[in-house]
């Protein structure tokens, strides 16, 4: 199977489109899959808010390594169900795109994103404009036939330092082929950076965890504040990576960072409480 628009592509159609302000889609996730993380429900609603920004300035560009300023997480999303996804778009231009958006199953609220931006670089770089195009085209009429994505086998950060409940250093080794690449992005390969966030995420988890031993049993992620993508990862670099855990009323927070060669590449913060605590 071709794995471009398959083995990283969440966007199946999209069902409603005000050019350069809104859209809503969906994709059905399939069922044969392990498990469907957190970060690639933030991802499809990124992708759509990708389709209405490139749409926008006719494919000339297209926007990569987002910021986020806040994600908050309310549920998971098991293999099989079907994600609604909407954006509203605060701005588009050839530089940026400011957006917002949100990913439902049913009427149940699983992500909402707040106040992210996506710096424009030319999609020629990355993609051949005339097939994302075309893809465009499709996804606004009778849309992609579903079950196209297959999974992603993860690769799994190697623990060099660890404090239990307080902080991990670890490597994480990203391949040097993978079917992702072939979508993300054909013409540049690039590891994406939710599968990066996905990565530290866990680590964050582990610590939490060993922290519930301690009296704070019962936290889950709630947020993730301050995503910041410095710079690009390509097929085979060896990422450094931090978590750092302190503890805040009613939970925990991590604050989360990576790094290659010595250089920042990417900071995040995390945090994690009860589910009492989330719906108030």
């Amino acid at each position: 199977m071709d794995e471009h628009f398959a083995a990283f592509s969440f966007v199946d159609r999209i069902t409603e489109l005000e050019p350069a302000k809104r859209a809503r889609g969906m994709f059905a996730v399939p069922s044969g899959i392990r498990e469907f993380p957190r970060c690639l429900i933030a991802e499809a609603v990124g992708q759509l808010a990708a389709w209405v920004s490139m749409s926008a300035i006719e494919f000339r560009g297209r926007p990569v390594a987002a910021l986020a300023a806040e994600t908050r997480f309310y549920g998971d999303v098991r293999p099989g169900e079907m994600l609604s996804l909407g954006v509203d778009i605060d701005s588009c231009d050839d530089g940026a795109v400011a957006y917002g958006g949100w990913a439902n199953v049913g009427d149940k609220r699983v992500i909402e994103l707040e106040h992210c931006l996506g710096p424009m670089l030319p999609a020629a770089d990355f993609d051949a404009p005339e097939a994302l195009r075309e893809r465009f085209a499709m996804l606004c009429g009778a849309g992609a036939a579903t079950g196209r994505f297959r999974g992603v086998d993860l690769p799994v950060p190697q623990v060099v330092r660890h404090e239990p409940g307080h902080s991990i250093a670890a490597t994480l080794q990203v391949p040097t082929a993978a079917p992702f690449f072939a979508d993300h992005f054909p013409r540049r390969p690039v590891f994406p950076a939710t599968l990066l966030l996905d990565a530290q995420i866990r680590l964050a988890t582990r610590l939490v965890g060993e922290a519930s031993t301690g009296g704070e049993g019962g936290l889950s992620l709630q947020r993730m504040n301050n995503v910041k993508v410095r710079s690009f990862t390509p097929p085979g670099q060896t990422l450094e990576l931090r978590a750092e855990a302190t503890r805040r009323e009613g939970g925990l927070r991590v604050a989360l960072s990576a790094s290659a060669a010595g250089k920042s590449v990417a900071t995040v913060r995390v945090e994690f409480g009860r589910a009492k605590a989330l719906a108030a």
